[in-house]
């Protein structure tokens, strides 16, 4: 027997041999997957209704520390498994009523979005000063998927995740992309803080990423003091005084949570009951009034969709509307839903003066794709016939301004308050108050209801407004410029808030920046992309030469 066959056969030596390259590759994959998808399941965990806002630094920090050292191709996987981590658990009301396959739909497209950013990851940890680069690449990923396809989904951008965070104030200065800027270069300067002291490389190159998180506390510690909160006075609409701007005043304003008969997509089957609801819910509140009970508003906002019959078109809607107005003596911001002589409709906010009767009007205008409207409606209607359920809206245009009471205010009618152009826009336009008629009663108790009053808080904040968010069947609820929610309803429960509220005509800066700083993030990233794959192409180059110059002799 030989030598060789001994130690074959020796289980001591067998024990010693290092593993197999495929099984190191193999147990690597398995590491770095576990790692996406628990980054992808903390950052959903720090979603409304938890507050667990500082998840989301956590799991961008895990997310960035597996990608340092693949290739592209892996990071984009990984980058997906945590993308369906993430918006699988996220967006289950997308389905609440119409099954899975929406649901999972939607999920694995925006999963796409986070497997280009893995993709890109990898590439840019080559660079110096990379967390730079990769926080600049997750805004860019979020300004894309916030765009297309279909005008985008902004929906679980970081930004509104940090409600209850400490980077809150920062949005009023460099709003929602900059709070996912900062929270992105946070963990990617943590991971990168973790692989040099693993590493024991020299602690030179830590110094880097520590002052990148220094540089992230101290613009929270700074946002945070520099914001002062609104004061509230009680001598009525109008007088001066409020947030402490020269140019700030006072609206006493109320809402209506008139509910719904049903949840579910066939709540409006009963769409006179729905607008009843809302009178009758009205007119308790005119009596409250008149009690002295509460104070009396200017204005009141109804919900999306609380007058599903068109009261343009129909004498018993326009007189129940106007007999709850003319009851507490002010103009009421209706949701109608009007329909128009092509065979198609519209979501419309309209104002309703007690005296005068219809008034300014908002069309919505960024409108649910599969939901409000059909897509390329021959083509998928004849693939999918249950897609021709889709309603037949058509959108609106103008700035989304209304005046009530003499005060112009913007109106994001439900899925609008996701977008961050939609509600600039207002604001530029002078609006002093942000009104979110919505309807959830097609998302049933889902956490729908809480992710997007995280969104109206953060609008709040990021262009100084007092925010109103009234829905059908809850919650609805009262934000001051703060970013504080001061009243709330409850789900399924007819209610009506009444509060004094500070309007402001001044504009933030980051209602003056607008969507510039995430477009220098986004040309930042995509310049970091294109440096470093250069930067690879000619290391490429140059290894040949390098390694024909380090050839002996002898064995040329």
């Amino acid at each position: 027997m030989t030598t060789e066959t001994l130690a074959a056969g020796d289980p001591a030596r067998s024990r010693a041999r290092p593993p197999h390259p495929g099984t190191r590759a193999l147990r690597s994959m398995l590491v770095r997957g576990g790692g996406a998808a628990l980054s992808g399941a903390l950052l959903y965990a720090g979603f409304p209704p938890r507050d667990w806002w500082f998840l989301a630094l956590i799991a961008l920090a895990i997310l960035t520390a597996v990608l340092r050292g693949v290739g592209v191709r892996l990071g984009a996987a990984y980058g997906a498994v945590a993308g369906a981590a993430f918006f699988v658990p996220l967006l289950p009301w997308v389905g609440e009523y119409v099954g899975a396959a929406p649901w999972l739909t939607l999920a694995v497209i925006q999963a796409g979005f986070l497997a280009l950013f893995g993709a890109a990851v990898p590439v840019l940890w080559r660079l110096p000063a990379a967390p730079l680069w990769i926080a600049c690449a997750w805004v860019g990923t979020e300004a894309v998927r916030s765009r297309a396809p279909f005008g985008g989904f902004p929906w679980g951008r970081t930004a509104f995740g940090q409600a209850d965070g400490p980077l809150l104030p920062l949005a009023a200065w460099v709003g929602a992309p900059g709070i996912g800027f900062v929270v992105a270069l946070s963990g990617a300067a943590a991971a990168a803080v973790a692989a040099e002291a693993v590493g024991r490389r020299r602690p030179a190159k830590l110094l880097g990423p520590l002052g990148a998180m220094v540089l992230v506390v101290a613009l929270a510690a700074a946002a945070g003091s520099a914001s002062a909160p609104h004061s509230t006075r009680s001598d009525g609409p109008g007088s001066s005084g409020g947030s402490g701007s020269p140019n700030a005043s006072e609206v006493t304003l109320a809402l209506v949570q008139g509910n719904v008969p049903r949840a579910g997509l066939d709540f409006n089957a009963q769409r006179r009951a729905v607008l009843d609801n809302h009178v009758a819910r009205t007119l308790q509140l005119a009596a409250d009034v008149d009690a002295g009970r509460a104070l009396r508003p200017s204005l009141l906002v109804w919900p999306e969709n609380s007058s599903d019959i068109d009261p343009l078109r129909n004498p018993d809607a326009a007189a129940a509307i106007t007999g709850a107005a003319r009851a507490v003596g002010a103009p009421i911001l209706v949701g109608a839903v009007l329909r128009r002589g092509d065979g198609t409709t519209t979501n419309t906010s309209m104002v309703w003066d007690p005296v005068t009767g219809p008034a300014d009007t908002h069309d919505k205008r960024q409108l649910v794709p599969f939901g409000e409207y059909l897509p390329m409606r021959p083509l998928v209607s004849a693939v999918v016939p249950s897609a021709a359920r889709a309603g037949n809206f058509v959108p609106g245009n103008g700035d989304g301004v209304v005046e009530i009471a003499g005060l112009p205010v913007a109106v994001a009618t439900c899925y609008e308050v996701a977008f961050d152009a939609l509600v600039t826009d207002s604001v530029r336009a002078g609006a002093q108050l942000i009104t979110v008629p919505t309807n959830n009663a097609t998302f049933g108790r889902t956490e729908m209801t809480y992710q997007q009053l995280a969104m109206s808080r953060l609008r709040a904040v990021e262009h100084g407004r007092s925010v109103v968010v009234s829905a059908t069947s809850g919650v609805s609820a009262i934000i001051d410029p703060t970013g504080k929610v001061t009243q709330r309803t409850d789900l399924f429960t007819p209610a009506a808030l009444v509060a004094t509220l500070p309007i402001d005509s001044d504009l933030t800066l980051a209602t003056r920046l607008g969507s510039t700083p995430e477009g220098a993030a986004t040309a930042a990233a995509v310049l970091a992309l294109i440096a470093a794959s250069i930067a690879a192409r000619q290391a490429r180059r140059r290894a040949p030469h390098s390694a024909d110059a380090s050839t002996p002799e002898s064995e040329t």
